[in-house]
């Protein structure tokens, strides 16, 4: 289905202030168990296959695994550091699995976590550094002005921000070039659209969508809330997840499966080729980061490049994902639609 993961080796994108990235990331967060356990050899041998097919765009953070995310992908870099755009982020304080977290900003606070990190990852320097989310209790200026100074200092290459809003990214770029903003974005998940995307285009922003397969919902395998019954698993927490939205959002991945056999390419692929075609069409340059534990998964999700869809299959996906139940954070005000 789709086509060979070699298709993915030598094709890049360029983002914001020239960073040049693999078209295709990954999502290291899925590495930690907020979908269920994990296995580190497992995880760090689906690292590896990454960086074989191409898929070289690396992104982490500090809060995943409370930082032993980052100390696994070290284990990566030991060997591959080279062929690697890492990035981390910060500005998150708590527990991503039970959304009960807080965010700050403040400039003693982001250069206290680029050293951490850079500690935890065992490298000099990051190619793209985030702010994982806005700290509203501190000027987003004395935030990216403290992470310009790192740039000054050769910790990090490029900025980025995440979940902010059109007008945070302009008052962030009037400080410091930024790369990129990412923001969860797919098929059933576009409030972006709406002022960031197109704030990103205008200014020259690269944008990276994460969960670009509704944390897996749009990939079919996800059928009732008894395939989120893995302890540990905070998508049972999501409102879209649960109860009668669950049930109804199925009717999306309907249309998603049968455009995928139309397309003979997997519902994955499917998904994440509307979002690059869906990109282009908006005039942003986006690397969308799926995450998986598999080897496999891998594999497919590097084969989206090759799938093309036609226009009525990208308008019958759009009109599928407008009638999505159920908000996408477990708590609204943690994203960026919550201050737009």
């Amino acid at each position: 289905m789709g086509t060979s993961p070699k298709t993915l080796l030598g094709t890049k994108t360029v983002l914001g202030d020239g960073l040049t990235v693999s078209a295709i990331g990954f999502g290291g967060m899925a590495l930690t168990p907020v979908y269920g356990a994990v296995d580190d050899a497992e995880s760090l041998a689906t690292l590896h296959h990454c960086i074989d097919v191409g898929m070289t765009f690396i992104d982490t953070a500090n809060v995943y695994g409370g930082g032993a995310n980052e100390t696994l992908i070290a284990q990566l870099l030991a060997d591959r550091r080279d062929e690697v755009q890492l990035a981390t982020k910060f500005g998150i304080n708590g527990d991503p699995t039970t959304g009960k977290l807080k965010a700050r900003g403040d400039a003693e606070y982001v250069r206290q976590c680029i050293d951490e990190s850079l500690g935890r990852l065992n490298t000099d320097t990051v190619d793209l550094y985030y702010m994982h989310r806005r700290d509203t209790s501190v000027p987003i200026e004395e935030t990216v002005g403290a992470m310009a100074e790192l740039v000054a200092a050769g910790k990090v290459r490029h900025l980025g921000l995440s979940e902010v809003t059109a007008d945070e990214l302009r008052a962030a770029v009037a400080v410091h070039p930024i790369a990129a903003v990412q923001s969860e974005w797919s098929i059933w998940s576009r409030d972006v659209e709406r002022n960031v995307v197109p704030a990103a285009a205008e200014l020259g922003v690269g944008f990276v969508p994460y969960s670009p397969l509704g944390r897996g919902f749009l990939t079919g395998t996800i059928r009732s809330a008894a395939d989120l019954s893995s302890p540990g698993d905070f998508r049972s927490h999501i409102p879209r997840f649960t109860g009668e939205a669950l049930d109804a959002n199925l009717a999306v991945v309907q249309v998603v499966t049968s455009i995928a056999d139309e397309a003979g390419a997997t519902p994955a692929q499917v998904a994440l080729a509307w979002l690059r075609q869906r990109a282009e069409t908006l005039s942003v340059a986006s690397v969308p980061i799926p995450g998986t534990r598999r080897p496999a998964r891998v594999d497919e999700n590097a084969g989206s490049i090759a799938v093309q869809l036609r226009p009525e299959q990208m308008a019958a996906l759009e009109t599928a994902g407008a009638t999505v139940s159920g908000h996408r954070s477990i708590d609204p005000n943690w994203v960026s639609s919550a201050r737009e």
